[in-house]
């Protein structure tokens, strides 16, 4: 499970990247287009839902605290924050299989 969170992750952060500069080019380009966004938002949106549920398993199979479970879900809010969480959790040994 939590090499399924760590892919998740690292897709969510991607499409989100994809989505800021789709957001740049249809805002702040000299030639704005609107193809980014119609592109990423949709791929984006269903990566944050997919990345929810999967934060959620991960936190009730790996057995996290409930600090981990609630910083799992509030870093997909803010752009490309579940990369850092996914490492920080990694060395903190939340990937791994609970010990019984």
């Amino acid at each position: 499970m939590g090499r399924v969170f760590a892919t998740v992750a690292f897709i969510e952060a991607l499409t989100w990247a994809g989505l800021l500069i789709g957001m740049y080019l249809k805002y702040q380009a000299a030639d704005p287009t609107p193809v980014g966004v119609k592109i990423f938002g949709p791929i984006h949106g269903v990566a944050f839902m997919v990345y929810v549920v999967v934060a959620v398993l991960a936190a009730i199979r790996l057995r996290w605290p409930w600090w981990a479970a609630l910083l799992a879900l509030a870093a997909a809010v803010p752009p490309l924050v579940t990369l850092p969480l996914e490492w920080w959790f990694k060395r903190r040994g939340l990937l791994s299989r609970p010990v019984r």
